[in-house]
């Protein structure tokens, strides 16, 4: 990095904690502070969702993602916009007629304390763990590239996140993520641009296109009911819909994101800006992934993208067998880019087959070398991580990009971090102050709570900061993620259909049923039963059925009592 990708880097992070901390000054009470004086409009909302969301994994990973297995990865949001209507027409009156602070509240009017209590209990568990992970993630893979400090740059991003929300509140995660957002898609299209600018002359993106579909990645749409492929059309709709659901509708980081609306029309029109945004920009990330991949055909790239797993084997007495395959997939380079541009000049389509069927097989000598090399990497070191998609896009922009744009980059990256952590803190505060602390200590003044309010936070900047420290890789960053709001996600939004549509199940068979459903549950994912996104679904509907069950046979049990 040169001095001005650090000035670039360093100045725009700065500037989101001083403006933030500067436009939220002020809160003088909890109202004010958990939900930002409730004078949100719907652009801020719906780029604050979209931004609590959008943490830095969405942008590592995704594009590494598309890179090694296509477009496909986009299905999964395809039950979002449906979420999106179903939330605004069924959860958003609820929440706003009830002027709640907090998602978890209403469970109280509707079932009872150890209910309300339970499900607070589960979103602070799941969503404790995922605030140290979007730490985590940009930090692993910074300091993998670029040599930094891991425990270092943990501190450093939750550190910087820590000053403006607790100092603001929600008004400081929402002012701030709009800046961050601004910064995120610029960088984004600039790095697009610029790959398409970076390929051959005779390679146009129409032509780009032609050749990420001929290696098989621009297969959006899979129809097949396969239990193997996580990702398919099915998979998307359905268990897509169960998480989008769980996760706007009673997570609350994204919950509160809403409930800071002027009005419920602002609120709901926020979530439906969100919706019908969120898809495009999930295939536009993906496509500069596929784009990288283009780009790579007639480029030369690494055997493996992870550095320091690569220092680990170079280092070893594997260094040897590993330059031997990093020397034959140069000479493989060579010819599948001399096989690429004849493939995009050809119009011949008997000829474009002929030529097709000999990039795909050095495509596949290619893949058996990358196999190879992860072989002897974990040869050198068994501790290391193997799997480098998400090093991906982060080789690309340090090794390809101009000076200034890298900073860019990297802030881009830094700042997405810092909006979903941000979210997920103000979130873990809010609960713990409303649904647990002043649940059970009424009576103190309001500035009491406010104070708690900031502590809370404070003490959950803390500990995802020690989350984040003691984190180990695992496949793929943006899966881990999504697998842990799966375990319990599917369990709460059952809870809540429960309480808004089923009024004859009442809350001991509730209580009973999510703590059984929550064991099950974490029982399937432990065997790797199923796909993780079918968690949800059957989650959800494990929770519905054992409620009524258990509502049934208390039902019996009284009448025989009173014969």
């Amino acid at each position: 990095m040169q001095q001005i990708d650090w000035f670039i880097l360093i100045g725009t992070l700065l500037f989101i904690v001083l403006y933030g901390t500067y436009k939220s000054r002020g809160s003088k009470n909890v109202t004010q502070y958990l939900k930002g004086g409730s004078d949100s409009r719907w652009w801020t909302i719906g780029l604050s969702v979209m931004a609590t969301q959008a943490s830095a994994i969405t942008f590592l990973s995704t594009p590494g993602q598309a890179f090694h297995s296509g477009m496909g990865f986009v299905q999964f949001y395809f039950g979002l916009p449906i979420a999106m209507v179903i939330i605004c027409l069924v959860f958003i009156p609820i929440y706003h007629r009830l002027k709640v602070f907090t998602a978890y509240e209403y469970l109280e009017t509707r079932f009872d304390l150890k209910t309300r209590t339970l499900t607070a209990i589960l979103f602070l568990i799941q969503r404790g763990l995922a605030a140290g992970i979007t730490i985590f993630a940009p930090a692993i893979i910074l300091s993998a590239v670029l040599g930094w400090n891991l425990v270092m740059l943990n501190i450093i991003i939750g550190v910087l996140v820590i000053i403006y929300t607790v100092s603001g509140g929600t008004k400081a995660v929402s002012v701030t993520q709009k800046q961050q957002m601004a910064i995120i898609f610029g960088g984004m299209f600039v790095a697009f641009l610029l790959i398409l600018n970076y390929l051959p002359l005779d390679i146009t993106f129409t032509k780009a296109l032609e050749i990420a579909g001929a290696s098989g990645k621009m297969e959006i749409l899979d129809f097949s009911f396969d239990f193997d492929n996580k990702y398919t059309f099915w998979s998307g709709i359905i268990g897509g819909t169960f998480l989008a659901l769980s996760y706007f509708g009673t997570d609350q980081s994204q919950v509160q994101r809403y409930l800071s609306g002027k009005s419920m029309k602002e609120m709901q029109m926020g979530l439906i800006f969100n919706g019908l945004l969120k898809i495009p920009m999930q295939f536009f990330i993906l496509l500069v992934g596929v784009m990288v991949f283009v780009f790579y055909q007639f480029n030369s790239s690494p055997l493996h993208f992870n550095p320091s797993a690569v220092n680990d084997v170079l280092n070893s007495p594997y260094a040897a067998q590993y330059q031997d395959l990093q020397d034959k997939k140069n000479t493989l380079e060579i010819a599948i880019k001399e096989q690429q541009l004849n493939y995009a000049v050809l119009d011949n389509q008997g000829q474009k087959q002929t030529v097709l069927l000999d990039i795909k097989a050095l495509q596949s000598q290619e893949d058996q070398l990358r196999i190879s090399s992860k072989e002897l990497i974990k040869k050198a070191n068994p501790e290391a991580e193997t799997n480098d998609k998400d090093y991906v896009f982060i080789h690309f922009i340090l090794n390809n990009l101009p000076r200034g744009l890298i900073g860019l980059l990297l802030a881009v990256i830094l700042s997405a971090a810092m909006s979903s952590t941000a979210s997920e803190l103000n979130a873990l505060g809010s609960t713990t102050t409303i649904d647990l602390y002043r649940r059970n200590n009424q009576g103190r003044s309001d500035k009491h709570y406010l104070m708690a309010s900031k502590g809370f936070t404070m003490l959950w900047g803390i500990i995802a900061i020690g989350v984040a420290c003691v984190a180990n890789l695992f496949e793929n960053l943006i899966e881990l993620v999504n697998i842990i709001g799966s375990i319990f996600y599917g369990n709460v939004l059952g809870i809540f259909l429960l309480a808004f549509f089923f009024t004859y199940v009442k809350s001991r068979a509730v209580f009973i049923a999510a703590i059984i459903t929550q064991g099950i549950i974490v029982y399937i994912w432990w065997i790797d039963l199923m796909p993780y996104l079918w968690l949800n679904v059957v989650g959800a509907t494990l929770v519905i059925a054992i409620a009524f069950i258990l509502q049934v046979v208390s039902l019996d049990k009284n009448k025989g009592l009173e014969v």
